[in-house]
């Protein structure tokens, strides 16, 4: 607490000279508080990128214009993306990362592990299942994982981690892509919302209590059905914004709207993933087991699946 008011005087020691230095800095003008450099022809030669002329060069320059919150010259998405992405994306990830794991921690402590009898055994999912689950359930948790390494590169020091993150980042969603589509050709008629979907959501599927009471659900219940969703169409949303993103082959406005798209939809995508993984691996005895060997207890279905164990047993 000591070193508060010295930080304070640093910094504003340098926010006094900064503005010195850019009040006497011949390439930027001063009419109108633009803050661009005057003369533009000289930057049409620096970074090329020859698959989007309308980003590199004199135009990126013009285009600052619009880059400055509170600037006479903001316009646009440039206000609001460079507001987010400067002081709170990455804030927002640690903030669902951190009370998603605490919702959790409270839930396990408080309702606890539920426990079905495994003695009988029923097989749910085919060999095809489990493998496209697992090709496209490695690359897709890759994805997120080295997305939050990118989130957080200036945390974590940047360099070379935050550079094999993003290459290991674009090849992982190639493959999540390919097999992502199998895998909602394989399931997307097992995930079409149906009536009770809506009681099972106002009972929270049964997961606030420990009572075995057969809970309103076919073969995927609603809040499975809701991350298979939100990980297959908003994965290849993610695909196509990072794709945008990572070959830039768009004007600027369009690049910031994917840009905003992407963490909004990051977001959530990492909300329900934790979901995912603390159900599977510790909400339900065994559960994982199901994508493992294929096999669910029947009395496991029977409770939390109550509509898919009246099916197998018609």
């Amino acid at each position: 607490m000591k070193n508060i008011p010295s930080l304070f005087r640093f910094f504003a020691l340098f926010w006094i000279l900064a503005g010195i230095a850019l009040a006497n800095n011949p390439s930027v003008a001063k009419e109108s508080g633009k803050q661009y450099a005057e003369s533009t022809q000289g930057n049409n030669s620096l970074m090329i990128n020859p698959m989007n002329l309308k980003l590199y060069g004199g135009p990126e320059v013009e285009a600052v214009k619009s880059w400055g919150i509170n600037s006479p010259d903001s316009i646009g998405w440039g206000e609001i993306f460079t507001f987010l992405q400067g002081h709170y994306f990455s804030s927002i990830f640690a903030l669902v990362i951190l009370f998603t794991i605490l919702a959790f921690l409270g839930h396990y402590m408080v309702i606890g592990q539920k426990k079905f009898n495994h003695g009988k055994k029923i097989r749910v999912f085919s060999t095809y299942n489990i493998l496209i689950h697992w090709c496209a359930a490695i690359p897709f948790m890759l994805v997120c994982l080295t997305g939050l390494i990118m989130v957080f590169g200036d945390k974590l020091g940047g360099g070379v981690l935050v550079r094999f993150a993003r290459d290991i980042h674009g090849i992982a969603t190639i493959v999540f892509v390919i097999f992502g589509i199998l895998m909602f050709l394989m399931w997307v008629r097992n995930a079409l919302p149906k009536a009770y979907d809506i009681e099972w959501l106002l009972i929270m599927g049964g997961y606030l209590s420990q009572e075995k009471k057969p809970i309103p659900a076919g073969k995927f219940n609603a809040g499975q059905k809701m991350w298979f969703w939100i990980c297959t169409i908003g994965g290849f949303v993610m695909a196509t914004s990072g794709a945008y993103m990572f070959f830039q082959f768009a004007d600027i406005e369009t690049l910031r709207i994917m840009a905003l798209v992407h963490n909004a939809l990051g977001f959530l995508i990492i909300a329900f993933l934790i979901t995912h993984i603390y159900m599977a691996v510790f909400a339900i005895e065994g559960a994982l087991n199901a994508m493992i060997d294929g096999h669910m207890g029947e009395e496991e279905i029977a409770i939390l699946h109550k509509f898919y164990y009246k099916e197998i047993n018609a």
